[in-house]
């Protein structure tokens, strides 16, 4: 379960000595954010996030974007939880480097645990959730993988929530197979499982502001899972921020760069 651990430290490492910018600090790059890529996806400058933490970078926030487990090479060595556990790591990193203002955001499942991630840990200025995605508790999206999570859950009931296996998966309509242990492969997937954003967004911590920005042609909205579906539920805050752009699922962190950046430097105010 932890066998990609060191791995993460090392590159934990690399984003602290390349990934953030020099000393003498404007007041902007007291923002730290840490930006969270989507399902078999990185974060390599050509991606859509690694585009997006360019643009931040040189609008003078403090920015990590490190590969998670849910990767195209780690997928997926963690459970949602212990992912938690990862992301704490990060938010040390960012303080550490002088911000005072730390936004925890990801695109598409990176969205889903950064939304997690606020519902369990306080302290945040803001949850940054780009065309969120993964919906375990949608039953068409079960329906799609043959409720895989069953056989995983039975795995776990028997004491062999260790045991690896090929399980269904499903991500923005591709069918495939991801291997992991029923225990981890549950913790993602299970409809009553961490992994529900209304539930999560239901239990963001006060004082914690949220950005939801959705391309106006994502899957998420065409099913109509719009602002009621999650947004809505979160704790009011005079900074939260629901946004619509152009465009689809993959390009929204492009779509969105002048929205994000806008809202990120009046969570300072």
């Amino acid at each position: 379960m932890y066998k990609n651990i060191s791995a993460v430290f090392i590159l934990a490492v690399f984003w602290v000595i390349f990934g953030l910018p020099a000393a003498g600090l404007s007041a902007e790059e007291k923002v730290g954010v840490i930006l969270m890529h989507g399902k078999g996806r990185t974060a390599n400058p050509k991606s859509p996030v690694g585009k997006l933490t360019g643009v931040l970078k040189r609008a003078g926030f403090l920015v990590l974007a490190p590969e998670m487990p849910w990767s195209r090479s780690r997928i997926w060595d963690l459970s949602y939880e212990d992912s938690m556990t990862e992301i704490d790591g990060y938010v040390e990193q960012l303080k550490s480097s002088g911000a005072k203002f730390i936004v925890v955001g990801g695109h598409s499942i990176g969205a889903n645990a950064a939304i997690g991630y606020g519902a369990r840990r306080n302290g945040l200025a803001g949850i940054l959730a780009i065309a969120p995605g993964h919906v375990p508790e949608v039953k068409g999206f079960q329906k799609r993988m043959e409720n895989d999570y069953l056989r995983a859950r039975k795995f776990v009931a028997r004491g062999e929530g260790w045991k690896v296996a090929d399980f269904n998966d499903v991500n923005q309509g591709q069918l495939s197979k991801v291997r992991a242990t029923a225990e981890i492969y549950l913790s993602w997937y299970d409809p009553n499982g961490p992994a529900v954003m209304p539930r999560n967004a239901a239990r963001l911590k006060p004082g914690t502001a949220l950005m939801w920005i959705i391309g106006e042609k994502d899957t998420m909205l065409r099913l109509g899972r719009g602002k009621n579906y999650a947004y809505d539920r979160a704790p009011a805050h005079p900074k939260s921020r629901y946004v619509v752009v152009g465009g689809g699922h993959k390009v929204t962190p492009q779509k969105g760069e002048k929205e994000i950046i806008r809202w990120l430097k009046g969570l300072r105010d």
